[in-house]
């Protein structure tokens, strides 16, 4: 019996303990498949539930953010149209730096005369509620993205904070006004936005009685 077993095993190419190992083999992959597959399929609601529906990103579909967790001085970036978009909760501190001579006097357009936001957002804040600033994050250089650099003398003796873009040193105050003699040229946008809540905005949406478009400012 042993001789026929040999024969045979020779026969068909198999050494012995080979049909173990291949069983042993067979059963780590299927094992593994099975976990790789039970993974993915837990993963993905989770995955899928953050992000916007694939038709709302391709039509630039409006977009709910709610703020209640954005903590004074903190900043939220959300993507719109393949954009980001900065939304800074601004402090008391932040607000009254704003309409200080000693900023003021740095910008290019502290009045926000440049088309690069709606009417409604045509202030010293440049935003609807002057708590909550929303700008389009892509500077009107060379469409680098800003840093938000908080802290006076950060970025140098003079720095008073605001947004600081690394790639050319162009700089913007809290409400995304440019400074003067940087690469920029004009302020950061401010995209169409309105509050549903007191803490919840739609981006996307203008409040009633506003037709403006993203698409109308001098420059993205």
């Amino acid at each position: 019996m042993a001789t026929v077993s040999t024969t045979n095993r020779a026969r068909s190419g198999t050494r012995p303990g080979q049909d173990q190992i291949k069983r042993r083999d067979f059963l780590y992959l299927t094992t593994a498949a099975t976990a790789l597959i039970g993974t993915a399929t837990a993963v993905w609601p989770l995955v899928d539930s953050m992000n916007p529906a694939a038709d709302v990103l391709a039509g630039g579909g409006p977009l709910e953010v709610d703020l209640s967790k954005l903590a004074a001085g903190d900043q939220k970036i959300v993507s719109w149209r393949s954009k980001p978009m900065f939304i800074l909760r601004r402090t008391p501190q932040m607000l009254a730096l704003l309409r200080e001579k000693q900023l003021v006097s740095q910008l290019r357009d502290p009045n926000s005369e440049q088309h690069q936001q709606a009417a409604y957002a045509d202030n010293w804040y440049r935003s609807l509620k002057p708590e909550y600033a929303v700008l389009v994050g892509i500077c009107t250089h060379l469409g680098c993205i800003p840093e938000l650099r908080p802290q006076p003398g950060s970025i140098g003796p003079d720095w008073l904070g605001g947004y600081f873009c690394p790639c050319h040193g162009s700089k913007y105050d809290f409400a995304g006004r440019v400074y003067k003699g940087v690469p920029a040229p004009l302020n950061l946008p401010v995209p169409p936005y309105r509050f549903t809540s007191d803490t919840v905005i739609r981006l996307g949406e203008n409040p009633p009685g506003s037709n403006f478009s993203l698409s109308s400012v001098e420059q993205l």
